[in-house]
């Protein structure tokens, strides 16, 4: 059984994976910080993986235009062990440069080793490994943990980062919005537990349905890799695996937020406006739940679905109750099939607007499809006609592909069963194509660098392993690799997105816990928003380049900020490349 020290820094970790071997004060090793900052800022950088790469998985570095034509590996001893010639130069439009590649990807010898390139400076250091991925795996899922609600993090779980309780949410008051005749305004109710949702002390059903539903799809898709897999949580070592455990914390509180009179979901528990910069115990204005809404209804109908099936196994009464609220929250749907939530006139919290919503509809219905056996659930959804595509928060439609190819070879016709197939390869394909064409190497192009764009990055990679365990197609894999190396270093911008993970994470996330605690590194596992090229927050951008639109402030809400939905698929994603 694999454990995962909390109290041990992943700044710590991080650290320690990518510091080269002290042994032979080689040549090749540039000593003098002042001269590398210098060559640094006329040349830029080359960039890689900071973490690294599987054995044999495509392996990429990026270094800047110049006329220099050959790259080395040299390993920690600074002796050169591999030659190869950089591709050739190409542009990359979203960073606005132009860039070489290194390709390396045939060499296999597990070890650590840097990048070399004549008249630049050295890559950071990084491993070549089978396993190279697990401590960023556990630092990812691990920082669901960090983001619980209603609960004191000690010393023995959270190291550094452990905290006092905050927001019980026993006393949680029924908002205005969300009255009925059997709970009026200002009915008190408990609502315990589930994830803060992002930089915030907020609970979003929307926003955590999409998270719930791609770590259930993980332990789904990945139960053995997970079923012995521990990493420090008050649970470890109950009959549940951790990713069920912390699964659990969330469902609980999703669970109250279904009206038990009529089956139809709040939208959110909330403040009427935003915390500041402080921590959990010390915001403690009045919470409430806010008006139900057909997209929260079906993002929750769909969750409990899918959970009734994963939870059969260690709870059969549990696996009951999730399918019956599944069921009463459709039955509300179908009711109430165009309640569009917007924020009441006195809320000033994260909105999750959605008024389409035949995405959720489509994802609901193969869900309970899926659990209940029921065609007519089936019917719904072919009614709907759920498109193709990459899932967000806000376009779910892709969700029901993913759980019907997983699931329905056996119980639909084969071409029903090939429809979603279909759905899911002919959208990694496309990812391919953008792949290829990159001069970076991945498959995102301008109109990607949007408010998340690292999520979406990640659910790019989260279909890819879709169409690679579906056709065994490396071509897929490939892709999905190249994702997992720009979040992880291989960008423009020289940052691994996840912080304590990598030679150069973010330190100063918008994440309340992170700035306003006493300890200088933020909280360790959480994939930053990334670049976007809205730059809404008006914070000091030094590029206007789509791809450059980062930068590492506390005043970054656009750029900086970290959330639930952005962890799971990076989550799934490299539990997925190291469990295949």
């Amino acid at each position: 059984m694999r454990h995962f020290l909390a109290s041990l820094s992943f700044v710590a970790i991080s650290s320690a994976l990518v510091a080269c071997s002290s042994g032979g004060g080689s040549k090749s090793e540039i000593s003098d910080p002042a001269s590398v900052s210098e060559q640094a800022a006329e040349l830029g950088l080359i960039k890689v993986n900071q973490v690294g790469y599987l054995p044999d998985g495509q392996k990429f570095a990026v270094v800047p235009a110049s006329a220099v034509r050959q790259f080395f590996l040299i390993d920690g001893n600074g002796e050169e062990v591999y030659k190869g010639k950089l591709e050739k130069t190409a542009g990359w439009e979203p960073a606005q440069e132009r860039v070489a590649l290194a390709d390396f990807s045939d060499y296999e010898q597990p070890g650590r080793y840097r990048v070399k390139v004549e008249g630049f400076p050295l890559s950071p250091a990084f491993v070549i490994a089978e396993d190279v991925y697990s401590d960023a795996h556990d630092a990812a899922i691990k920082a669901y943990y960090f983001n619980r609600a209603s609960t004191a993090l000690p010393d023995a779980f959270a190291g550094a980062w452990a905290r006092p309780e905050g927001h019980p949410d026993d006393r949680v008051k029924v908002h205005w919005s969300a009255a009925s005749g059997m709970r009026p305004e200002g009915t008190v109710l408990a609502s315990p537990k589930g994830w803060y949702d992002a930089g915030d002390y907020n609970k979003y059903i929307v926003n955590s349905g999409i998270s719930t539903y791609t770590l259930l799809a993980a332990y789904e898709h990945f139960s053995r890799f997970y079923d012995d897999r521990t990493w420090n949580i008050p649970e470890s070592g109950d009959k549940l695996p951790d990713l069920l455990n912390e699964i659990l914390w969330n469902l609980d509180w999703m669970e109250t937020m279904q009206d038990p009179a009529d089956g139809g979901v709040y939208h959110k528990l909330t403040t009427l406006n935003f915390s500041g910069d402080v921590m959990p115990a010390e915001a403690t204005e009045q919470r409430y739940m806010v008006a139900k809404g057909t997209a929260a209804t079906l993002d929750f109908a769909a969750v409990m679905a899918t959970a009734s099936r994963v939870f059969v196994k260690w709870d059969a009464a549990q696996a009951i109750r999730y399918r019956e609220a599944a069921v009463a929250a459709w039955r509300w749907a179908e009711a109430n099939p165009q309640v569009v939530f917007s924020n009441p006139k006195d809320v000033h919290t994260g909105e999750y607007g959605d008024s389409d919503f035949a995405d959720e509809r489509a994802w609901a219905a193969a869900e309970l499809f899926i659990t209940t056996g029921d065609q007519v659930y089936y019917r719904a959804f072919k009614a709907v006609g759920a498109g193709a595509g990459v899932p967000s928060w806000g376009y779910v439609a892709p969700l029901a592909h993913v759980s019907l190819a997983f699931h329905s070879k056996d119980s639909l016709s084969s071409k029903e069963y090939e429809a979603s197939v279909d759905a899911l390869v002919s959208t990694a394909n496309g990812l391919v194509d953008r792949y290829r064409d990159s001069a970076y190497r991945v498959s995102m192009t301008t109109q990607d660098f949007v408010w998340g764009s690292n999520s979406g990055a990640a659910n790019q990679a989260f279909i890819l392993l879709q169409a690679y365990r579906l056709t065994g197609e490396d071509k897929y894999r490939a892709a999905a690799l190249g994702i997992v190396d720009y979040l992880l270093g291989k960008n423009p911008m020289d940052y691994s997105y996840v912080t304590g993970v990598g030679s150069k994470p973010p330190e100063h996330i918008h994440h309340r816990p992170s700035e306003a605690d006493s300890v200088k590194a933020p909280v360790p596992g959480f994939l930053v928003g990334g670049p976007n090229a809205g730059q809404q927050d008006n914070c000091d951008y030094r590029s206007l380049a789509p791809a450059k639109s980062y930068v590492d402030s506390w005043c970054s809400y656009a750029s900086n900020e970290i959330a639930i939905n952005w962890n799971a698929p990076l989550v799934y994603v490299l539990a997925g490349l190291m469990a295949d």
